[in-house]
């Protein structure tokens, strides 16, 4: 089928070459912020891709209180555009509250709607609202066919500028796993399709900075199989050093290795759509 090409900043996603959505889990330190977005910037002009970079001003769905949220909204906003604004980056972050989606939708680009909140009328509905590009994370908890509802919300709010992501559904307790069939189910909906690929492999139940929590292990394998089935982009969230990262340290990647952990998937995707007939 054909799908819908949805422009972010210069970037057509669903064209012919992969995309990336890359950045640190939440708004750290503001020189972190900066080195990573500077070395990503690097990376895709080495790699000829483009790069969409993403991070949450607040972490809303922390398993304890004492677990670092992010800044907030009106000093993360501050922050990311500072980022667009030194780097001519397009900004991706996520929204966890209707009132959040006008003035995030006043910076980034794209408004990202989280997996556990993908059913949320009013949340979706502000998103769309904004006229922003709205990411729509596939949730955890129903068929990746029922995408088709969310999105239904979108497009009768008055907004087609929609992508799909895919990050696992729940198997048993504290498990997710990653149903290739999924990928094909989404394209069908017909707007770009996303592998959220550290999502993922996280092992959910156990603290973030415990190395348990995050099967790295399979991240090659399953970015490959979702690259190989037909993704249009990939969502990796990369820090400089993932162990000491505020959130989600043992599945965020090393942003040193990115480069390389990109290269062959670029090379399958290459592969895949040349054999594809538009």
């Amino acid at each position: 089928m054909t799908k819908k090409h949805v422009l972010v900043g210069d970037i057509d996603c669903g064209s012919d070459q992969l995309f990336l959505i890359a950045g640190p889990c939440v708004i750290e330190a503001e020189p972190l912020m900066m080195r990573t977005a500077e070395r990503l910037k690097k990376i895709a002009a080495n790699l000829g891709i483009s790069v969409i970079f993403k991070s949450s001003f607040s972490k809303d769905n922390r398993s304890s209180l004492e677990f670092y949220q992010g800044p907030g909204l009106e000093e993360g906003l501050k922050l990311l555009a500072k980022v667009k604004r030194e780097f001519d980056l397009p900004i991706l972050t996520d929204i966890h509250y209707p009132y959040q989606a006008a003035p995030a939708a006043e910076v980034v680009d794209v408004i990202q709607i989280p997996a556990y909140l993908c059913m949320q009328s009013e949340l979706v509905v502000a998103a769309a609202k904004t006229g922003a590009v709205v990411n729509i994370k596939h949730g955890q908890f129903i068929a990746p066919d029922n995408m088709a509802k969310p999105v239904k919300k979108i497009e009768d709010s008055g907004n087609d500028k929609i992508i799909l992501t895919e990050r696992g559904y729940t198997f048993g307790y504290n498990d997710l796993v990653v149903d290739p069939r999924s990928f094909y189910l989404m394209n069908q909906i017909g707007y770009p399709v996303v592998f959220d690929v550290g999502h993922s492999i996280r092992k959910y139940g156990i603290p973030s900075k415990d190395p348990r929590g995050g099967a790295r292990q399979f991240l090659d394998t399953l970015a490959r199989s979702a690259v190989a089935a037909g993704v249009d982009g990939l969502f990796i969230e990369a820090h400089p050093n993932p162990p000491e990262a505020l959130c989600d340290a043992a599945s965020q990647y090393y942003l040193d290795d990115l480069e390389k952990f990109m290269r062959p998937l670029i090379e399958i995707h290459n592969l895949v759509r040349s054999q594809t007939v538009h």
